[in-house]
């Protein structure tokens, strides 16, 4: 059974996680978009010696900018989808210039085309390209939870008025690519609390 543990982080409370198997000490992180201090101290916390991966669902600051440094202290791998990449190491691309909150630029060790699966402490994660909010938008799978950053939310859904967004392909995504998955899987958003995958299908307006 994989763990996963919610942090909020920065100024806008964004979501960061730790994902493992109760009985390891490997973890990935997703999105770890601030208080790197903060994120280390849950993972002591949580009997965890090594991360193995820093999954990205996508490039914007607040859901990466504490990654170069925790790519640093852990030798973790970095992983964005392919269209995101620029956003890594550009203030403006990642809209860092325009908010408040933490920002280093960060080299990428996998990138991402969507479809892949990656073993990640120990753990299958599945990644499924779900562009729109930004063109590089993914949500990573595993057992039965998801990690779908800002691209889905508890009765609610991403914003498209950004540089580099897409109302067209996120209508795509929301219509097409998540109603297709076949599985409730746990929603753990990049924003506010979780949800499930069947509810928003049904419910989110």
């Amino acid at each position: 059974m994989i763990k996963v543990v919610q942090i909020a982080v920065g100024d806008i409370q964004a979501n960061a996680f730790l994902a493992f198997r109760e009985t390891s000490k490997q973890a990935f992180v997703v999105d770890p978009g601030a208080d790197f201090d903060k994120i280390m101290a849950n993972l002591q916390h949580n009997g965890i010696d090594e991360v193995t991966h820093i999954l990205l669902t996508h490039g914007h600051y607040d859901h990466m900018g504490a990654a170069a440094r925790l790519r640093e202290a852990t030798d973790a791998k970095v992983c964005v989808h392919e269209r995101d990449l620029p956003m890594l190491k550009s203030r403006s691309a990642s809209l860092a210039m325009y908010g408040i909150g933490e920002y280093a630029p960060c080299e990428a060790d996998i990138v991402l085309a969507g479809g892949e699966t990656i073993e990640a402490a120990g753990i299958k994660v599945d990644v499924l390209h779900t562009p729109g909010h930004s063109g590089g938008s993914v949500c990573y799978t595993a057992g039965d939870v998801m990690f779908s950053g800002d691209t889905l939310f508890y009765k609610f859904r991403g914003r498209t008025d950004f540089p580099g967004s897409d109302a067209r392909e996120y209508a795509h995504t929301l219509s097409v690519v998540l109603p297709s998955l076949k599985k409730d899987y746990t929603v753990y958003t990049g924003h506010g609390i979780k949800t499930t995958l069947f509810a928003e299908t049904a419910l989110n307006p």
